[in-house]
């Protein structure tokens, strides 16, 4: 009876012992890569330290089995309690040996740990990429004659493993690319010629090293595809004519409401000096009646001068009643 009372203890205590000593694990390093490389003490630290001891393991045989023993299980441990991804770096390591890619154990941690895929750096190094530049739609450029052109660029990159902690990405890539074709375009003289060689495009924008500080390096830029846009400098003749036209219809507006003004002021003129007339011809009795009170002016020079006005009155309708029967203005 106490024998059934003590079994389940028994197996809950052989539960925890193979969980915090993993004799499966011990035995599986001891024949891959040797005993004494990883103790079963050292499995046991791992457990207890929160380190998956399989992974630890499997990343010791996988990289011996590869040759490359300089990486201990402290290394992979270090990485592990960082955050690193210890698969991926075991991978690329060994990728990159067979594909006799210069990657040591501290860059591809680094580059593990800065965020990057290194497993898939190193593919991309054996296998070169390719950016579509732009990625969605086309460049657009202008040629000096005004004949717009939109351009699709394909550049293939490999992976500079040396740069790519710190070095810039696709985005940098696309955009660097994309003011270049411009730039391209931009000083060919005639759109026909772009048209005739794209490759000159392509050997441009090699020439300007757009790779110079980024994760990649590279290859070939190839342009996918170029059409005719629409005629830009002919829209922009016309929009700067009518433009003109327009700044020519103001001056002419303002040199006529000058005009009508100066036309204005020149009627106001006249109105007054026919004004100051009137008034100074309403003076012309209360003169003369000053003057026949101070003796200046007798009787015999009033109807003299009555008679000179009398006949200047008949003068000037007999030539009113001529100027009529002519047809003529008198003023012509």
């Amino acid at each position: 009876m106490e024998l059934f009372t003590m079994f389940p203890v028994f197996i809950i205590g052989i539960v925890l012992f193979l969980y915090f000593v993993p004799l499966g694990l011990w035995i599986q390093s001891g024949v891959s890569i040797g005993w004494g490389k990883i103790g079963m003490l050292k499995l046991v630290i791992m457990r207890i330290r929160k380190i998956s001891p399989k992974l630890i393991t499997d990343g010791i045989i996988n990289l011996h089995r590869a040759g490359l023993d300089f990486v201990t299980s402290e290394d992979l441990e270090t990485h592990y309690l960082a955050g690193g991804d210890i698969t991926n770096v075991v991978d690329a390591l060994i990728a990159a040996d067979k594909a006799a890619i210069e990657l040591d154990y501290k860059t591809a941690t680094a580059i593990d740990l800065a965020g990057r895929n290194v497993k898939e750096a190193v593919q991309t190094s054996v296998y070169p990429k390719v950016i579509d530049c732009p990625a969605e739609g086309k460049v657009s450029a202008v040629a000096k004659d005004g004949i717009e052109l939109k351009a699709k660029a394909r550049v293939t990159v490999r992976t500079n493993i040396e740069q790519l902690v710190g070095g810039a990405t696709d985005e940098t890539i696309i955009a660097r690319v994309g003011q270049g074709i411009v730039s391209a375009i931009g000083s060919s003289t005639n759109y026909k010629i772009v048209l005739e060689n794209p490759d000159a495009i392509s050997r441009a924008v090699l020439d300007k090293g757009l790779d110079s500080g980024t994760a990649y390096s590279i290859l070939s830029i190839d342009i996918a595809d170029v059409d005719v846009g629409k005629n830009v400098g002919a829209h922009l003749d016309a929009d700067q004519a009518e433009a003109d036209k327009k700044v020519a219809q103001a001056k002419a507006e303002s040199r006529r409401a000058m005009a009508v003004a100066a036309e204005q002021e020149m009627k106001a003129k006249v109105q007054d000096m026919r004004a100051k007339v009137i008034e100074a011809e309403a003076q012309v009795p209360i003169a003369m009646a000053q003057a026949f009170k101070e003796g200046n002016l007798g009787i015999m020079d009033y109807y003299k001068m009555k008679n000179i006005q009398s006949d200047t009155d008949m003068r000037t309708s007999i030539s009113k009643g001529d100027d009529e029967n002519s047809g003529t203005d008198p003023q012509d």
